[in-house]
């Protein structure tokens, strides 16, 4: 029996290979797409040799999908699992066209290298899948020392549903409207003898994006915001905070930033870009409402309870029958985390969370103890500079965002790639070899980062590289924390104007402050716990019960195919959803969840081809 391989990079030493050279790699990119297509196609007697595909393919070749061929989120690793998964969902009798990958198309090709000892093919493709959907995908191809172009990585991913494109572009409504779109979007807004398709509790980004994603293919949809206005969940935090991601990674579906944006976006900037996106885009929104309970209704919907803050004031309640539930209430929706040092009864101070932080206005004279230290511990310790110590508890990866981003998030550039491709290209590495190539980005970035990182290794600062060494994108996906983008902090922490400790554990507060192990002290008036959020299972629970919501399946974290758990897929409960991430996050999966959700409206969803693990 053959050994299951191990991934890695396919270096010119690991292929045994010398640099190609002369590569056409548009015409080795067709010719390689032509073999899929007939390897994968029906002979005369209905039978596909999958045997066939599989020589296409190195032994430890990756196969991404997501949604089109599984109506999940999976990576198949190796040709073995590669093999079983083309059996199940191209050459099963039982699959009849459903899944069928046929119309394979090339776009573009190019030769690629992603580091100076790799080269490889990297090509572009459009796919139908059945009659029913399209999609596009990514492969890269590697030379064999037989001078045979293989497969290394496929990425198929479902663009869009053949019979129900979005409303946009040539689609929209063509007719006018002479003086009656005011009292239309009210009856609209208000779901006046309607009801919504779809739920989503949440009016922040993802919420947003979903929303905007679900109208386009004329599905009715709600949002409820508990805020009274949306994008206040940027508009109450720390008024220091800025973004840390670039902005022409963050543009939001079909209305990207404009282009004098600035590049590190303040919160309350972006606040009021969230309020105007729903209106541009004219998205269903309650604010000051929150959703007080949910539970199944026997069709399989749901019935949700409401309380409602009207614009005059009063409080309405209403209850609410929809299809599909969407939570998009962020990771950590369920709870704040906060240590339970003992003694805290005799603290003469202030102790808060970092997410109910605003501004170190508020403690100009007093001393201050921020626990926790990564982003936003940095970034609170940076607004109170020269107030307070920063008390760290677990190692953190650091990198400068001038020469951190620009390395990591390499596709998303001024000038580059549309947001699109680069979406797709992003998404079309598997997590397990992203990794291999983040631990190589890790060592560039800590050369330039040289000065910072050596001065905060001398005042004691611990650094990581993270899981695997893969810096934060692996910190991201398992534990979402524990990383902290440079923007000036970590200046400030070897120039002494931020204090640093983290030679003790926590014992307990004092009258004064804080005590720990080794028996010093640090005096403080305001502790600050930038400690995480809870589960997200936590606010799940409070709406649906403990019975109902205990059936949830973990969200976030990394299954061992290298998928996120839980968001944007299936999380244990018929017709209830998870939406989740960072800006670039919101706008790529926020089709993939509402293209299941239409697909399941207009019955072309078949069941998920999930793994054991789920």
């Amino acid at each position: 029996m053959a050994s299951t391989p191990v991934p890695a990079l396919p270096t010119f030493n690991n292929l045994g290979i010398s640099p190609p050279t002369d590569i056409d790699a548009v015409k080795i990119a067709g010719e390689w797409l032509e073999k899929l297509q007939t390897a994968i196609s029906p002979s005369p007697n209905g039978d596909i040799d999958i045997d066939k595909a599989l020589d296409l393919f190195r032994p430890d070749a990756f196969w991404r999908d997501i949604v089109s061929l599984t109506w999940d989120f999976r990576t198949f690793f190796g040709t073995a699992q590669i093999k079983t998964f083309l059996q199940d969902r191209i050459a099963n009798p039982s699959i009849d066209d459903k899944a069928r990958l046929n119309n394979l198309k090339l776009e573009t090709a190019s030769v690629g290298e992603p580091d100076e000892d790799i080269t490889w093919i990297e090509a572009l493709f459009t796919f139908s899948i059945g009659t029913w959907g399209a999609g596009d995908g990514v492969f890269r191809l590697v030379l064999s020392p037989e001078g045979v172009w293989k497969a290394f990585t496929v990425y198929t991913n479902l663009q869009s549903l053949t019979d129900y494109p979005e409303k946009v572009g040539a689609l929209r409504n063509p007719l006018p409207n002479h003086g009656k779109w005011a009292e239309q979007r009210r009856k609209e807004i208000e779901f006046e003898g309607a009801e919504p398709y779809v739920l989503i509790i949440g009016g922040g980004q993802s919420g947003l994006d979903l929303g905007a994603r679900l109208k386009f293919l004329d599905i009715p949809t709600l949002i409820v915001e508990k805020y009274p206005r949306v994008g206040d969940q940027w508009r109450n935090r720390y008024q220091a905070l800025c973004l840390h991601d670039p902005v022409w990674y963050d543009h939001m579906p079909y209305l990207p930033f404009p282009p004098n944006w600035p590049v590190w976006t303040p919160a309350q900037k972006l606040a009021d870009w969230l309020e105007s996106y729903a209106k541009i885009m004219e998205l269903n929104v309650w604010t000051s409402s929150t959703v007080t309970s949910a539970e199944k209704d026997p069709s399989g919907g749901w019935i949700v309870n409401l309380t409602r803050i009207l614009p005059d004031g009063t409080e309405s309640q209403r209850v609410l029958r929809p299809t599909h539930l969407v939570f998009a209430t962020g990771l950590g929706s369920g709870s704040l985390v906060i240590p339970k040092f003992s003694k805290k009864e005799e603290f003469d101070g202030e102790v808060i969370h970092a997410f109910e932080y605003t501004t170190a206005k508020k403690y100009i004279g007093k001393k201050v103890i921020v626990v926790g230290a990564a982003t936003s511990g940095h970034d609170v310790a940076h607004d109170l500079a020269n107030h307070g110590t920063l008390y760290q508890r677990s190692p953190v990866y650091v990198m400068s965002t001038k020469n951190g981003c620009p390395a990591f998030m390499s596709l998303y550039v001024e000038g580059g790639h549309p947001t699109d491709i680069a979406d797709r290209l992003g998404a079309s590495f598997p997590l397990h070899l992203a990794f291999l190539l983040h631990q190589r980005v890790v060592k560039k970035v800590a050369a330039a980062d040289k000065d910072i990182l050596d001065g905060l290794t001398k005042k004691g600062f611990k650094l990581t590289n993270g899981p695997d060494d893969a810096g934060f994108a692996s910190l991201a996906y398992r534990k979402a924390g524990g990383y902290y983008f440079d923007v000036g902090a970590s200046q400030l922490i070897i120039d002494g104007k931020i204090g640093l400790k983290n030679d003790s554990v926590v014992k307990e507060f004092t009258k004064t402050g804080l005590k720990f192990e080794d028996d010093s002290t640090l005096e403080a008036n305001l502790v600050v716990f930038a400690t995480g959020l809870g589960d997200a299972r936590d606010g799940i629970k409070k709406i649906l019960g403990e019975e109902l919501g205990g059936k949830v399946k973990p969200i976030w974290g990394l299954d061992s195919s290298g998928e996120a758990k839980g968001a944007w897929r299936d999380i244990g409960i018929d017709n209830l959803w998870y939406m989740m991430g960072n800006l670039a996050m919101c706008r790529y999966h926020s089709r993939h969840v509402a293209l299941q959700i239409k697909a399941m409206k207009e019955g072309l969803f078949t069941g998920r081809y999930s793994s054991d693990e789920e």
